[in-house]
Formats: C-alpha cells, sequence, structure tokens
C-alpha cells in the first residue's frame, strides 16, 4: 500500500525576520520584529502531532546549520568563530542575517520529489532546489542534500541528484511548484510542473515588481532527471500579476492532491488550457480531474496572499472526501472564512477545515504546506527509510524536550552577533542528530573530512 507521507522542516533555533524574501510580501512586512524561535518550533511540532492523532504518516527534516560560518569564510572572513563574528559585526552586518536564515524550516523548497509509480527505473527521485533566486536559500542545497541522502539512504528504493546548475537559467523553487494528481498513491500521476518564466526563449510575459524564481528550463530538467512519462507531465506558467501580487510560489496560489486541483482563478497563465491538459493526462489514466476553483470576485489575490488560504494542505479524508489544514488567518479574513463555510456546505470533495496556529512561520511568509514535503511511499520504500525520522508520539515528546531546553524564546537581529548563540546552536544540533540517527550530518561535525 502506498501513502503520502509528510515530512515537516523542524523550525531552526536561529528563526529571525530579517525581509530577506523579495515578493514574500509577510516577510517583508514582519521585517526586523523580535522573533521566538521556541514557539516558532513548537507550533510546527504541534501541527505534526495533530496530524499524526489524525493517522497520517508524518516524518521531519531537519533545519541547518545556521549562522553558516563556513559561507563566511568562502567571503574572506578569517579567524575562530569568534572572531569572524566580530569581523561581520564590523564590516558587513547585513550580510549575518542571510547566513543565519532558518528558511529552510520551509521543506516545500528543499527538493521535487518524484513518486516511484511515476518514475521509469521503479525508484523514488529527489533533486534538492538549488533556490539560486536568493542569497539566504542558496546556502541550503549541499547540507538538504546530504539530509536527504541520510533520511532515504537505500539506493534500491531511492535515486538522489545533484541540484541543478547554479545560474539564473535554471532557478528551482523544489516542491512549492510541482504538484502530483492521480486516481490512488500506488498508481502513476500527472506531474504539474508551474514557473515564473522562460529563461532562454522568453515569449511569454513577465512580471514587473518581483522576480519570477522558477524557470520553465529548471522544471523541465528536473522532469528529465527523474524520469518522466513525457505524456504525464504538464507545464503550467504563473501569471505575472499574481506574482506581483505576493504569489512567490505556486503554492501560495494552488494546492492539489490526488484528483482535486483546488486553485485561485488567476493562479495560472493560459488556465483553460492547463485545465485541459490535466483533465486529458488523468483521463488516459482513468480518471477524472477535480477541479475547484476560487473566484477572483470572492477571494481577492490580496486576501489568497494575505490568509495564506493556498499554502494550505490538502490531504486524503477517506472515501473521495478531502482535508484542509489551513493557517488560522483563514478564519480572521472575511472572505476567505466565507468561502471555506460555503465549500463545507457543498458537494465537493473537501468535507472538513482545520485551522492550526502556525504564526511565527505566516509572519515570516510560510504556511502549513510551505513547512512540509511530500512524499508518496509504498510500505518497502516507508520501512527502508531512516526510522528516527519517521514520528510517534514518543518521538515527538523528545523533539519538543528538545526545543524546550535548546531554544530562545525571543531572537533580535543583533543577537545574531552573539557567540553564545552559536554554541547554543550547534550543541542542539550535534544532539539533534543523534535523536534522529542521522550522523555527523553539519559542516561544524563534519570538519575532518571536509
Amino acid at each position: 500500500m502506498t501513502l503520502e507521507t509528510n515530512f515537516d522542516g523542524l523550525v531552526g533555533p536561529t528563526h529571525h525576520y530579517g525581509a530577506l524574501a523579495a515578493g514574500n510580501r509577510a516577510s517583508q512586512r514582519h521585517g526586523h520584529r523580535p522573533s521566538n524561535p521556541k514557539a516558532a518550533a513548537l507550533q510546527g511540532i504541534a501541527k505534526m502531532r495533530a496530524l499524526l492523532d489524525l493517522g497520517y504518516s508524518q516524518g521531519v527534516i531537519p533545519p541547518q546549520e545556521r549562522p553558516h560560518l563556513p559561507t563566511l569564510r568562502r567571503l574572506g572572513f578569517t579567524g575562530d568563530d569568534r572572531s569572524v563574528l566580530a569581523r561581520v559585526a564590523r564590516e558587513a552586518p547585513a550580510l549575518l542575517s542571510q547566513v543565519s536564515s532558518s528558511a529552510s524550516m520551509w521543506v516545500a523548497n528543499a527538493a521535487t520529489v518524484s513518486p516511484s509509480a511515476d518514475t521509469r527505473d521503479g525508484r523514488v527521485h529527489f533533486t534538492p532546489a538549488n533556490l539560486n533566486a536568493s542569497l539566504h536559500r542558496s546556502l541550503e542545497h549541499p547540507t538538504t542534500a546530504r539530509a536527504l541522502s541520510a533520511l532515504f539512504k537505500d539506493p534500491a528504493h531511492f535515486a538522489h541528484h545533484p541540484a541543478l546548475p547554479d545560474v539564473a537559467a535554471f532557478g528551482d523553487e523544489g516542491a512549492a511548484n510541482h504538484t502530483r494528481l492521480c486516481a490512488d498513491y500506488d498508481q502513476p500521476g500527472i506531474g504539474l510542473f508551474v514557473y515564473g518564466r522562460e529563461a532562454l526563449s522568453p515569449k511569454a510575459p513577465r512580471p514587473r515588481r518581483y522576480p519570477a524564481r522558477q524557470t520553465l528550463e529548471a522544471s523541465q530538467a528536473v522532469a528529465r532527471q527523474h524520469g518522466l512519462n513525457a505524456e504525464r507531465v504538464v507545464f503550467a506558467q504563473q501569471t505575472p500579476d499574481a506574482i506581483d501580487a505576493g504569489v512567490f510560489h505556486n503554492d501560495v496560489i494552488a494546492v492539489g492532491n490526488l484528483r482535486a486541483l483546488f486553485y485561485h482563478q488567476r493562479a495560472f497563465l493560459e488556465s483553460d488550457r492547463v485545465l485541459s491538459a490535466l483533465g486529458h493526462a488523468l483521463n488516459k489514466l482513468g480518471t477524472e480531474l477535480v477541479p475547484i476553483e476560487v473566484p477572483d470576485n470572492r477571494v481577492s489575490l490580496e486576501d489568497a496572499v494575505a490568509s495564506y488560504l493556498f499554502n494550505s494542505q490538502l490531504l486524503d479524508a477517506g472515501k473521495g472526501q478531502m482535508r484542509l489544514i489551513v493557517p488560522q488567518e483563514c478564519l480572521t479574513t472575511p472572505s476567505v472564512h466565507a468561502f471555506l463555510d460555503e465549500l463545507l456546505q457543498g458537494d465537493g470533495p473537501i468535507s472538513d477545515v482545520q485551522a492550526f496556529d502556525l504564526k511565527q512561520s505566516m509572519q515570516n511568509g510560510g504556511g502549513p504546506a510551505c513547512l512540509r514535503l511530500r512524499v508518496a511511499l509504498t510500505e518497502r520504500e516507508r520501512a527502508a527509510v531512516a526510522p528516527g525520522a519517521m514520528m510517534t508520539h514518543e518521538r515527538l515528546d523528545c523533539l519538543t524536550a528538545w526545543v524546550e531546553r535548546h531554544y530562545r524564546d525571543r531572537l533580535s537581529a543583533e543577537d545574531l552577533f552573539d557567540p553564545s548563540l552559536l554554541e547554543e546552536v550547534h550543541t542542539a544540533l550535534d544532539e539533534l542528530t543523534h535523536l534522529l540517527g542521522l550522523g555527523a550530518l553539519y559542516d561544524f561535525q563534519r570538519q575532518g573530512e571536509i
């Protein structure tokens, strides 16, 4: 039996509001305010616990090592750790926020994943996202690749590819721009790859205000690497005005699972063509697309972005029904709340909506969908995952206690220069890798190897 497992990103100890992401309005709006890393991590763990209680398979992906001193040393800062931090504080204070970002918590950007039912060699394929549209996220993929290789280690079941070339033409933002649709998880599915621009042969319009991060060329390369059947892949472009409204990834404007695609009216350029292509591809697999469109006159782009309605988890609730996991902000945005009420009263597949407090993540620009990487796994594949990363109530208890021991409940930009914070982070992450059974994952643990 194949099930979808949500691997949530653990929020890191340096979670702070650095306003580093152009086009992410929440990040910009809350920039430089004090954050609460402990609350952020516990809110994420609470969501994982609730989904585990509902019967869903749940895993975790560890945070990145931050601040990342190897990057500072590559940029010419020398000496011991304390000397490096002191010099950065004097000469390039803004740089420390970049190398201290905990944006890796949003593991929907960690990689693109194709399940074994879709790939040519019958293995689960992973490609870490290069995230080269922004400095702070472009630092992630080497550790992401190590983490995924440690979590999904068995080459009989899992195939790992390097990140795409780190150039603008192959800007790749991972699963946040990829949706898989299928009749059932163990059957072949359709890969919907959404991009913001064509880099090498630009024809379609581009956004004017914010960057289009994902390129068509990157999406095509990932599909090739994973050995996907060309007849089961659909490429779709985001509308430029959606990107300019703050839709920096497709998962801010659309979410899909099984046969259902829940999307805003202005999500896709040439929307009719995209829906027709998806419907035709699914029909060939013996099933039908269930489109759930949210009209612009019911929920504006502005309200969709402010509430993160579409950055929700759309989960299989059994018997053809779906469950929507939304941030609390959906209930405090009148147009969104009203639409969800009507959705529940209708005859569509979404029969349950549950709201979660993820305020710390939301204020930095990430909702429920950002916090998880979906991986469809057969029973044998699940058995091959690193056991410490698969969550039980006991392991969640251990993670909660770990956060309580090591995380601060207040962090400002000035605190990033505190050498004791770096020591706290290293102590916490070293303990975490032992808790999860992942070995030497971080650069500070591997100094004799690199």
